[in-house]
This record gives structure tokens, C-alpha cells and sequence, in this order.
């Protein structure tokens, strides 16, 4: 006997499933694993993106890319597999499971190559750019980011033009909107690789975005006299984006200054106006995903929406007793959500949280529950099929967690609460009521803190220790008053009303600035953690899945995997003792307190910085860059670590000592002659082909009983070896042969950490 499930599916009646749990006399572990997969059947769909998911993450997982044969023979014996499985549910569900995870690597292997375009070769100097630009976001200091499709660049074949560029102006070309075609001067170049092995690579973010150059301009931005006409797909784009640029004048007209720039980050998605003292505020606090138009807002618009459309048709009694009026509410929602969509900016995060909203909506049409497990695995899915690089960015692994966390602690409580008024009078009732509300926000503060928290230790490094407190205060305000106001703003922007709802909202984003900067305040208010191992971070992933989604009791298996990770996270990868960086002008050894020691040079505070946050080290990057363990004259510098010294030379002058006396030696110009007395050398030209260094040294016994004391080994790696070969980073140079002769082999690490686009 069967029957239909809270999100609609078909499952076996409560006792028919706890006859299928319990263990029968004899019964095989195997069989009762089989057993239990048999009774969460209505689960089985849950599973499809996680197994999507693991093969998207098989594919940006290899070290060089795969051929085509490579990507479409799995996905053929997998259908195979699954169509030879006789009786049973194992070999059906192992072949399904299989068919999903080549299908990910297949489609993230079309969509690698679908989206290919081409990227500049190396930096230029100023060149004439001319183009149409296609979005212009203001800079809180002073100028304007430009994404350009450029028409042409001087020095650059029409074979070789990329699809698109990004360039920071100086100075500000006020009338500029999207869709004008202009001239600049600027200064190019490849979009920036990783700050060191292992670190997040901008680069192959801008791949999938088809952004081939990045740069900056010394002077505005020019408009031609004589354009010529776009293409089609560009004008069309160009016109929202003008609405959207002119809705955001229009609130900053209302609300200047700090206020008006937040109003216009919640509304349009723009956050260029925002200081990064404010924005650093929200960071150190856990309201950053405020300024980040995402579900929460996606949720309070579209909810205010339906529930603003129920009220209107439930008033006009004709209608509402004669048609659904609970789906024409949802159509509506569903328009409203469009429409938000568009007008901020269709940020990749903006678009999942569209999604996913739709799908529940849609769930409502269809009569389903909208809260329900298989709406969000649904959402995933048509994330995943169209765009599966999303696996790596932060955003969308961290939104994914907090939902899934939400919507099976919901399910959870629905099945166990019992459906009653609270007694008492009405007083009494609005107090239970009252408490109950400021619970919930506790309670799902919690939830989805714990569910992203291993997300933004892995990513970002650091922890928000009061996170709770600050959404406590912050969540009913923008829920409640800031949102809100924001939508009855843009009904009332046509006819010129708006400046009233947006100084209510102004209201509203006084108090979070506040709140994000007073526990922004609070001693020990962000917590430093180093860079866990991937192995780690998986299996915490993975045990949160199985604890989330499945319903019977074996979901407490998942605890397992999680304390592993946990405490393989502990024990945390090696650090490295020396790192070479941005043309071998950066240079840092482990001091003896175990911290890196740097030599820095203009230029170098982004990357610097990344280190230190890589550490779990809350110093500044002048704080490191003071040298304290190295010594230094005009020739260059020296260091000890671990018995060996360390030598960065400024001129070749310095190239017959160094190379006598060390065992490491950086060059910060292009080798010009041998140095083969040092065990390695690493110069500028090496740098610059294969990115950041980093070196291992380890002591070994020399296997005498001590008796010749310790050997030194070391372990080098590159941040083009730990990319591997990929369409994204592709190596512009190769370097000198003695240069990579080490005393053991490297070994590449995987790990993707997520920063802002520089």
C-alpha cells in the first residue's frame, strides 16, 4: 500500500516502512542498508543533484583537461549499467547514481569549452580600447568599473579580441550608460591568477564569464561621435540596465550620502557606492549577505507580493469565491520576483535565488507544498544543468547549505509539532506569539550559521562569533520594515511618490549599519582560522547531506563523516616555509615564531594579505611586511629557516655571494647568468610564467643513527602546477630547467577559496 508524502511523492504506508526497517533474524548488513534505502525511497530524488554535483567537482578536480572520448564514454557505461540491473534496487540505484555523475562531468566539459573566448596573452601598456559598454557600476572612492565589449584593441589581432573586458577608470564619465559605445586608454591585462597554490582563481571565474582582460584607466571613458549599430542581444540588455542605473539615481536622489548607496545596493544590486569600512563592518558582524540581494530579499519581495495580491483578491468577494485566487497570488509573485531580477542586475546570486523561488512558486500552482525538499533539489538541478561551474563559487555551495539545513529542520518539526492554539487570553496568546516569532529567528540563525559555517572557514577563513546576535536585531528590521519599504518605493517610483516608503527604508538601514558596526565592535568579534585540508571540508559536506537529507533514523550516520572532518580539519595542512610572489618582489619566510616574516614592495598588499588570511593570520600586511626575521643591505636580504638560509637578491651584484652561501635564492630581476651553487633559485621570469612559490623544507635523519645530523629536503609548488593544464590557465612561459630540480617532487594540492573580484 502506498500513499502520497508531505512534498508529494510516493511512499509506503508508516507501518509498511517500519516493516521494511526492522531487521529480520539472520538478515545480512548489507541487506539492511538495502532495507533502509528501500524505505526512504521518496528521498532517492534528493540525491540526483548531490550525485550531478560530484561529477561537475570529478571534472574541475583533474589535473589536466579531459578529451571529449573522455567525458562521454563514462556517461555511455553508466546507461548501460543501469539498463542491464536486474531485480533489486542495487544495481538500478548504482546506475542511476553513475548515470548522474558522468552526466556532471559531461556537462561541466560542454560548457568549459561552450563558453570559451579568448584571453590576452600578458599585461600592455596604455592602449586604445574602444567598445560598447555593457554595465557601469560606480567605486565608493572616486571613478567608475567598467564591462566593456570591446570592438577593438589596439596591438590586438580581431582573432584574438576577448569577448569582454573589465576596466577600472580614475575619473568618472557621468552621463555614461549601458549600451554607449566609447574610447579609453587603459592598461590591460590576463585576468589575475591565485595569490598562492591552492587559492581561489579569479581567472577561472572570468573564463565562465567570458572576460578576457582586466585593467584600469588613468581618464574617463569617451563616448564616440559615429558609433556604430550593437548587436541586438546587447541593446536589449542595455535597456534594463538603463532602467536599472536610473532607478538607482533616482533613490540616491532620495537618500544621499552612505544610506542612499546601501537603498541602492538592496534595490538594483549596486554596492560600488558603499565604503569598505561599512562593508567590512557588515563582514566582521555576518550581515554581509544583507548587502547581497539573494533569497532573503528574493523571499521578502516575492512574499510581500503574494500576500499583498491575496489581500486585494480576498477583498472583492466575486472573485475570491469563485477562482484560485491563491495561484493568481502566486503568478503575481512570480511576475514581482522577474521583475526584482531584473532590475538588480541579475547577479549570478540573484539568479539562484530566482530560481529557486520560482520553482516553490511553482509548487503552489501545482498544489504541492512550496516548502519542501524536492523544490530545492529541483532548484539545484536546473542550476547545475545550466550553469555547473556554480559548484565552485561560495555563494551557491553556502545559499544550498543554509536552505537545505532550514527546510529539512522544518520538515523535521512539522512531523513532530501538535496542531493546537496557544491558551490563554489574547494578551497572552501575542506574547506566545511574540516570543515564538523571536525564537524562530534564533532558532534559523543557528541552523543556517551552523549549516555555513564550515563554507566560510574553507572559503574565506574566518568566523563571525556573533553572528546570531547581530541577525537577531538586524533580520526582523530588514524583514519587516527595510524590504517592505523597498517594494512599496518601487510601486510608488512611476508616479514620483517614492520619496517617502525610501525614507522609512533609510530608517530601516540606519538601524543594521548601526547594529553591524557595534558587534562589529565587540571583542573577539571575527575569529582567524587557518586553511583546512580539502579531505576535511568534504567530509564535513558530506555528512551534513546524509544528516539533512534523509528522514529515518540512520541520518544520525552522518554525525560520523562530520567528526572526522572535524578532526581532520584540526590537524590542518603543512604550512609552507617560504613563499615568492608578484614578480619575486614578494618574498616571506617562516619566522621563528611561526609566522610569516615578509619583504614587500608597492603593489603587493592584496597578495600579502591573502597569505595572512591563508595562515588564519589577523595581522595586517604592513604589521608582517616589517622583516623582523630577516637581515638586509643594499645588495639584498637574508633569512634562516628551518637550518638553511634564505637569500633575496636586488642586483646581480649580490649573485656571487648568494649563490655561494645559500640554499635558497630568490632573484628579483631575470637570471642572467648561473647560480648553480644554490639548491634553487627562483627569479623573476619564473615567477611570472608559473606564479607564487611556495617551499616545504623538511629535516630528515640522514639514517645513521644521527650521527651526520639532519638532511634538508625540500618541496616545491607553483601556482600553475596546482591548476594543472585547463583552458583557464594555460602557461605563458615555461621555466629554466635547473631551476625545477628539487630533493622531492611536488605535489599539487586542490583547494577553492572564494575573495571579491578584484
Amino acid at each position: 500500500m502506498r500513499q502520497r508524502g508531505d512534498d508529494g511523492s510516493i511512499g509506503p504506508y508508516p507501518a509498511d516502512a517500519a516493516a521494511a526497517r526492522a531487521p529480520r533474524r539472520g538478515q545480512s548488513l548489507s541487506g539492511t542498508l538495502l532495507g533502509q534505502l528501500e524505505a526512504e525511497q521518496e528521498r532517492w530524488f534528493l540525491w540526483l543533484p548531490v550525485m550531478l554535483g560530484a561529477g561537475i567537482a570529478l571534472y574541475f578536480l583533474l589535473p589536466a583537461e579531459p578529451a571529449p572520448a573522455v567525458a562521454v564514454l563514462p556517461l555511455v557505461a553508466a546507461i548501460a549499467v543501469r539498463r542491464a540491473g536486474g531485480g533489486g534496487i542495487a544495481l538500478p540505484l548504482a546506475g542511476a547514481a553513475m548515470i548522474a555523475i558522468a552526466a556532471g562531468f559531461a556537462l561541466a566539459k560542454v560548457r568549459t569549452h561552450a563558453v570559451g573566448a579568448p584571453v590576452i596573452g600578458r599585461a600592455t601598456g596604455p592602449v586604445a580600447v574602444e567598445g560598447f559598454v555593457e554595465l557601469v557600476e560606480p567605486r565608493a572612492g572616486k571613478g567608475q568599473r567598467l564591462t566593456i565589449r570591446p570592438l577593438k584593441i589596439e596591438r590586438v589581432e580581431p582573432g584574438t579580441l576577448p569577448y569582454r573586458i573589465r576596466v577600472r577608470t580614475l575619473r568618472e564619465a557621468p552621463d555614461l550608460k549601458p549600451g554607449d559605445a566609447v574610447r579609453l586608454s587603459a592598461r590591460l591585462s590576463p585576468p589575475p591568477t591565485p595569490a598562492l597554490p591552492g587559492d581561489y582563481d579569479f581567472a577561472r571565474t572570468a573564463w565562465f564569464a567570458r572576460l578576457g582582460a582586466v585593467g584600469y584607466a588613468a581618464g574617463a571613458a569617451e563616448t564616440l561621435a559615429d558609433p556604430p549599430a550593437a548587436p541586438a542581444g546587447l541593446r536589449a540588455w542595455a535597456a534594463i540596465e538603463r532602467v536599472r542605473q536610473a532607478i538607482g539615481q533616482r533613490v540616491t536622489a532620495a537618500l544621499p550620502g552612505e544610506t542612499g548607496a546601501i537603498a541602492n545596493a538592496l534595490i538594483t544590486g549596486e554596492r560600488g557606492g558603499i565604503s569598505e569600512a561599512t562593508s567590512q563592518a557588515f563582514r566582521d558582524s555576518g550581515l554581509y549577505h544583507i548587502l547581497s540581494i539573494s533569497g532573503l530579499h528574493m523571499t521578502v519581495i516575492a512574499g510581500a507580493a503574494f500576500v499583498l495580491l491575496r489581500v486585494l483578491l480576498a477583498a472583492w468577494p466575486a472573485v475570491a469565491l469563485r477562482y484560485p485566487t491563491k495561484k493568481w497570488a502566486a503568478v503575481g509573485a512570480m511576475l514581482a520576483s522577474l521583475g526584482y531580477l531584473l532590475i538588480s542586475g541579475s547577479a549570478f546570486a540573484t539568479v539562484r535565488s530566482w530560481v529557486m523561488i520560482s520553482i516553490m512558486l511553482l509548487a503552489v500552482l501545482a498544489d504541492r507544498p512550496a516548502i519542501a525538499l524536492r523544490n530545492v533539489a529541483l532548484a539545484a538541478l536546473a542550476i547545475l544543468a545550466v550553469w555547473p561551474e556554480s559548484l565552485l563559487d561560495a555563494g551557491f555551495q553556502m545559499s544550498f547549505a543554509a536552505v537545505v539545513a532550514l527546510v529539512s529542520a522544518y520538515e523535521w518539526l512539522r512531523e513532530r509539532r501538535q496542531a493546537r492554539e496557544p491558551a490563554g487570553s489574547s494578551l497572552v496568546r501575542g506574547l506566545i506569539v511574540a516570543l515564538l516569532f523571536l525564537g524562530g529567528i534564533v532558532v534559523t540563525t543557528l541552523i543556517a550559521s551552523l549549516a555555513v559555517a564550515p563554507f566560510g572557514i574553507y572559503h574565506f577563513h574566518a568566523t563571525q562569533s556573533f553572528a546570531v546576535l547581530a541577525n537577531l536585531i538586524a533580520i526582523p528590521i530588514c524583514n519587516l520594515l527595510v524590504m517592505p519599504a523597498a517594494l512599496a518605493g518601487l510601486i510608488a517610483l512611476p508616479v514620483g511618490l517614492e520619496a517617502g516608503p525610501l525614507w522609512v527604508m533609510g530608517l530601516g538601514i540606519e538601524g543594521m549599519v548601526w547594529c553591524a558596526e557595534a558587534v562589529a565592535r565587540l571583542p573577539g568579534a571575527v575569529g582567524r582560522v587557518a586553511a583546512i585540508p580539502s579531505l576535511a571540508f568534504g567530509l564535513v559536506v558530506a555528512g551534513g547531506l546524509w544528516l539533512t537529507l534523509w528522514r529515518e533514523r540512520w541520518r544520525v550516520l552522518g554525525l560520523v563523516p562530520i567528526a572526522a572532518g572535524l578532526a581532520a580539519a584540526g590537524l590542518g595542512p603543512v604550512r609552507p616555509d617560504v613563499l615568492v610572489g608578484r614578480g619575486a618582489e614578494l618574498v616571506a619566510v617562516r619566522g621563528s615564531d611561526g609566522r610569516l616574516s615578509a619583504l614587500a614592495a608597492r603593489g603587493t598588499t592584496f597578495e600579502l594579505q591573502r597569505w595572512l588570511e591563508h595562515e588564519g593570520d589577523g595581522r595586517t600586511p604592513a604589521a608582517a611586511a616589517r622583516a623582523e626575521a630577516w637581515r638586509c643591505d643594499a645588495l639584498g636580504c637574508t633569512a634562516r629557516v628551518k637550518g638553511l638560509t634564505v637569500a633575496v637578491a636586488r642586483t646581480p651584484a649580490a649573485l656571487r655571494d648568494d649563490c655561494g652561501t645559500a640554499a635558497i635564492v630568490v632573484l628579483r630581476f631575470q637570471q642572467a647568468a648561473g647560480c648553480r651553487a644554490a639548491r634553487l633559485v627562483i627569479d623573476r621570469g619564473r615567477v611570472a610564467a608559473l606564479g607564487a612559490h611556495a617551499v616545504w623544507i623538511t629535516r630528515e635523519d640522514a639514517g645513521d643513527g644521527g650521527a651526520t645530523g639532519a638532511t634538508a629536503r625540500l618541496r616545491l609548488e607553483t601556482v600553475q602546477a596546482a591548476r594543472g593544464l585547463r583552458p583557464w590557465a594555460v602557461a605563458t612561459a615555461q621555466a629554466p630547467r635547473h631551476a625545477t630540480e628539487m630533493a622531492a617532487p611536488t605535489s599539487p594540492q586542490s583547494a577553492d577559496e572564494a575573495r571579491d573580484d578584484p
